[in-house]
């Protein structure tokens, strides 16, 4: 297997991304001053790719590619990755699963054959699933008593009525009682496929060896199945305010949520613009409601703004601890805020304050080999990787007016869900 084209290789990407003949996009960043790699491989494979009934086989499904490969026994990568003083480790979302090494760069063509491996063969043995069934059922009980998750967990649910991102990417434990190895090997061998795939490689390794050793492991893919497609549908506009409350005993203060549904990476300019917004609201001590209802009026324990860059459908957010007796008025106060935001510009002196701390943020998450090979792999798997170098440019030219028409078309005081979590 050779790479077929070598793009985006500018003075603005310090990485160079290469298309290989079967279908996996390698992307490579030489850092001479470093001993270490990072080895970052990104699947189109999350949560957003089950259909209702395959729900929590993702996230299972990357417990699993632990257990092996027919060539690579059950401890056996962690027993080899860690006896060379490397570390490893994955993660699941709605648009991804995501697995990354560090290792040193002389172990790299020792160790990275085993991820490889395992992530293109797993085995999937019928023994282990049933014993990692268990860990992952506990993973979802813990996570009910997380208050927190269980807010965000239904503002999701509230929000999306049809996308997948309305649904937990744990699962739930009658589904996965239900799913089988044989259901969980058809779904690796359908998603777990070259085009799907974005191989990461940042660190100590010259593009040579890069090229090379990706060519080597990374070549034969297991032949592809198909599990049931999920047709992802566009989710319809709000209309309205969608509401939902939950009581919960052992509450020591309450929760209000409230999202908005914004465009997805497609739409980059706005993504950024709501970026801002988020700042300009309750992103640090200076923002607006930190300010009015945390420090002045001390209406609120705490309160943040949030913006969730995600594929089809992103995420806006404010989360607020609170006593139960305040969340009609500090709800009240949010949407004022908002309409303040559609009728009235900000000032030069807040969108200034609110760029900087978003330029300094990209900055700093720029400074270390797997912050790099982490914003490369995430931003070629949801969009591309070009995107990711637009992010300061973007913010540089964006306009008060800009932001106030994104305000006007995205962030509604008339048409949002909240959610209100009080104690028993």
């Amino acid at each position: 297997m050779q790479q077929i084209s070598q793009h985006l290789k500018s003075a603005d990407l310090p990485a160079t991304v290469f298309n290989l003949s079967n279908g996996l996009t390698l992307i490579h960043q030489y850092l001479p001053a470093t001993p270490v790699v990072v080895s970052d491989i990104w699947v189109k494979a999350g949560a957003s790719a089950e259909t209702d009934s395959w729900s929590g086989m993702a996230h299972f499904l990357e417990h699993m590619i632990f257990k092996g490969s027919p060539k690579v026994g059950v401890g056996e990568f962690d027993w080899v990755v860690e006896n060379r003083g490397g570390i490893a480790n994955a993660a699941t979302s709605h648009d991804y699963a995501h697995f990354y090494l560090t290792t040193a760069a002389n172990h790299l063509r020792e160790t990275l054959p085993y991820l490889a491996d395992i992530l293109l063969h797993a085995t999937i043995p019928d023994d282990e699933f049933i014993r990692e069934r268990d860990v992952v059922l506990e993973e979802i009980r813990s996570s009910y008593d997380d208050p927190d998750w269980l807010a965000f967990q239904s503002l999701c649910q509230t929000l999306y009525n049809s996308h997948p991102y309305k649904r937990s990417i744990l699962g739930e434990v009658d589904l996965l009682m239900n799913h089988t190895p044989n259901m969980m090997r058809c779904f690796h061998r359908t998603h777990y496929q070259p085009e799907n795939t974005t191989v990461v490689l940042v660190g100590g390794i010259e593009q040579e060896s890069a090229l090379s050793l990706v060519n080597d492991v990374f070549g034969e893919f297991s032949v592809p199945s198909e599990c049931p497609p999920n047709i992802v549908n566009a989710e319809p506009p709000l209309i309205g305010i969608r509401r939902e409350e939950l009581h919960l005993s052992r509450l020591e203060h309450g929760r209000l949520l409230m999202g908005w549904v914004c465009p997805g990476a497609e739409h980059l300019p706005t993504a950024i613009g709501l970026d801002l917004l988020s700042v300009i609201l309750a992103g640090g001590r200076c923002s607006r409601l930190i300010q009015e209802l945390r420090e002045e009026k001390q209406l609120v324990l705490d309160i943040c703004s949030d913006f969730s860059l995600q594929k089809d459908s992103s995420l806006f957010t404010i989360n607020v601890w609170l006593e139960e007796k305040n969340m009609d008025t500090v709800e009240k106060a949010v949407c004022d805020r908002l309409y303040q935001l559609q009728t009235t510009p900000i000032t030069e002196t807040e969108l200034n304050r609110a760029k900087k701390l978003l330029l300094n943020d990209y900055i700093f998450s720029t400074e270390t080999p797997g912050q790099l090979a982490g914003i490369y792999g995430y931003y070629n798997t949801i969009s591309n990787v070009g995107q990711c170098l637009l992010y300061p440019q973007l913010i540089n030219n964006i306009s008060r007016t800009e932001l106030q028409r994104i305000a006007n078309l995205y962030l509604s005081p008339e048409r949002y869900a909240t959610v209100r979590l009080k104690p028993n």
